[in-house]
Order: structure tokens, then sequence, then C-alpha cells
């Protein structure tokens, strides 16, 4: 306890809590700058969850799509845990 109040006095206060906070208001302030509403980011995770099952096996609960952006410009980062490869892939009736 002593050591917990000595860290927050000189600034060494290491909460995940506070990590978390911290990359939370940095996703809505990206999101708000990109102009794209959370909705509209979780349909296109949607279509991007439909289309790559198509050819392969993935975790989708742990799949997580985000913005991120620079000064000019905003990237779509996706991490995708892959299961595996599927040997033949699914197309949709033309």
């Amino acid at each position: 306890m002593v050591l917990d109040f000595i860290n927050r006095i000189f600034g060494r206060d290491n909460h995940p809590s506070r990590s978390v906070a911290k990359e939370r208001l940095r996703l809505v302030l990206v999101h708000d700058r990109a102009g794209v509403s959370p909705e509209l980011l979780q349909l296109l995770k949607a279509d991007l969850i439909n289309v790559i099952t198509n050819y392969m096996e993935i975790d989708e609960d742990a799949l997580e799509v985000s913005l991120d952006s620079t000064e000019n410009q905003v990237a779509l980062v996706a991490n995708i845990p892959v299961k595996k490869m599927k040997r033949k892939f699914q197309t949709e009736p033309a």
C-alpha cells in the first residue's frame, strides 16, 4: 500500500484501466476524424467476415477491426486469427 502511494506521487501509477480508457478515447477520436460511425465499422467487420470465411476458417470472436490515423491518413487495421485455410473455397452464385 505504501509503495502504491509512493508510485502515485512520483507518477509511476501503472493502472491498466487508465491504458484501456486512453485507447478507447483514441479510437473514438479516430472514428470521429475519419467520419466513420461505430455502426459502420460493425457492418464493415461483418462484411469482412463474410468474404474471408469463403477462403479460410477464422476465429470470429477474436477478430479485431479498428481505424488508425496519422496526421494525413486513416488506415483500416484488422487482426484476423486464422484457424485453417479451406481447400475448396465457396463463391456466391452468379
